[in-house]
């Protein structure tokens, strides 16, 4: 059975993710901040992490075995600037890095990271606002570690996972969570390693940085 970890899973496209593993067979382990599982299931298991506790992430990738797959889906909106940087650039760089390190990330596995389309300069200069700098920075930071995590034995991506109908997204988003999350595992299962480092959406379709 193949494993998969994906961090944060409580609710919206994480959840989702959760969803669609299950159906399809995989062993999920599956992060929360804080509270109950998202799903009641013999092949999820739960861990509490919040992502800027450097002694949770310790115990987290203590705790998983080895994975097939690493999907760093946890972000926030709307909070200060220097939280919205750790939490959607800092972190999930972080994260990744501990399990490589760790060897938790089997050779041959992949790892995608949801950023967003509002985090694409396509050339510009400027703020693009305190989520989409986050997410900028984050873009940056991944192109820079993605060919050493290749020579790791993974494929690396990033993935911008649509305008989805979540708590951040808003009811009048175009894509429901089950759509995004089936794309993105669709995605996730096609990716070779020449996909390595690339920016990719939720459908398929590569995006510009």
């Amino acid at each position: 059975m193949p494993g998969v970890l994906i961090v944060g899973s409580s609710r919206g496209i994480g959840l989702g993710l959760v969803d669609v593993h299950l159906a399809d067979g995989w062993e999920v382990h599956a992060t929360v901040r804080s509270g109950q599982p998202p799903r009641d299931d013999s092949s999820l298991t739960t861990h509490s992490y919040d992502v800027r506790d450097l002694q949770q992430l310790e115990t987290l990738v203590g705790r998983v075995g080895e994975l097939d797959r690493v999907i760093h889906n946890a972000g926030v909106m709307r909070v200060s600037r220097s939280e919205t940087m750790e939490v959607n650039a800092v972190a999930p760089i972080r994260t990744v890095e501990a399990l490589l390190d760790a060897g938790r990330i089997r050779e041959g596995g992949n790892i995608s990271i949801m950023t967003s389309q509002l985090g694409a300069r396509r050339g510009r200069t400027g703020s693009l606002g305190d989520y989409g700098d986050s997410k900028a920075a984050l873009n940056d930071e991944f192109r820079r570690r993605a060919p050493e995590w290749a020579g790791r034995g993974v494929t690396a991506v990033v993935i911008h996972p649509g305008w989805v109908k979540t708590e951040m997204g808003g009811p009048g988003a175009p894509v429901t969570v089950a759509e995004s999350a089936t794309g993105i595992k669709r995605v996730m299962d096609r990716l070779r390693p020449d996909d390595n480092g690339k920016f990719l959406t939720w459908d398929g379709r590569i995006h510009s940085w």
